[in-house]
């Protein structure tokens, strides 16, 4: 199999962390960091494409904001995706993978955003053109980070999220 060959590599590596459900032992955050980044930047794109097309077609909030958190997944799933089909490994492998690495990340990315967006005075109510929009999504969006950001350390720490992702990684 080619990828472990690069499975002991990878251990070498980043020292002795055991096998994948044995954990990863010590994360640094920067790693941490870089994998909510990951995962930000997917749910980023899918939560302004959500609010655009929403917007566009006059939907109200509740079904703009369920679009936008669809999409917040597809777009958090597709860039996990990405890179683990460009490591040659199937697509079925793949999507399991992608499911097992990003679905409690984004979730929790979702849960802290839309939260922020909903409990904020006016929010709801501003449109694309209006400034307190964006301001307000960069707020929403910087405190998933740092809520998801422990969570991930936490996650990869016990060989699972970005941990799951890290052995495709050429």
């Amino acid at each position: 199999m080619q990828h472990d060959t690069h499975d002991h590599a990878e251990h070498a590596h980043h020292g002795d962390h055991g096998h994948q459900h044995h954990g990863m032992g010590k994360v640094s955050w920067r790693m941490a960091a870089q994998a909510t980044l990951h995962c930000l930047t997917g749910c980023a794109i899918g939560e302004v494409l959500g609010m655009i097309i929403g917007t566009a077609l006059g939907w109200g909030n509740v079904p703009t904001m369920a679009l936008a958190i669809a999409l917040a997944f597809t777009f958090g799933y597709a860039l996990t995706l990405r890179g683990i089909l460009k490591a040659g490994v199937d697509f079925k492998t793949a999507f399991r993978v992608a499911l097992a690495a990003d679905t409690l990340s984004i979730a929790v990315m979702e849960l802290i955003d839309n939260g922020v967006i909903a409990l904020w005075p006016g929010a709801m109510d501003a449109h694309l053109s209006d400034p307190m929009f964006w301001w307000i999504l960069a707020i929403a969006l910087a405190a998933a980070f740092v809520i998801t950001t422990p969570v991930n350390k936490w996650m990869i720490g016990r060989g699972k999220g970005h941990a799951v992702v890290h052995q495709y990684h050429h």
